[in-house]
């Protein structure tokens, strides 16, 4: 990975770190949130037959998780080529 000067190399890594501590508070929000702190009120919807606030706790964020992956993976892609390191 080579960065054409320091500016760029320093603008890459704020951007990934803005990019990771955005996408990791969306997965506390959804396994913590989600699943213990407002799983009382969740579990006032049903969701395909379970208690929202349970489903979260045991797939809902497992689900999310998987996404954040995906979210990641794209967003990070898309910032290499922005800068020029890609892998070619």
């Amino acid at each position: 990975m080579a960065f054409k000067n320091e500016g760029d190399q320093k603008a890459y890594w704020k951007e990934n770190l803005s990019l990771l501590f955005k996408l990791l508070a969306v997965w506390f929000v959804v396994s913590f949130g989600a699943g213990i702190i407002f799983v009382e009120t969740l579990n006032q919807i049903q969701f395909f037959g379970f208690k929202l606030g349970f489903w979260f706790a045991q797939q809902g964020s497992i689900y999310v998780f998987v996404a954040i992956i995906f979210i990641y993976m794209k967003k990070m892609n898309a910032l290499d080529k922005k800068y020029g390191v890609g892998e070619e």
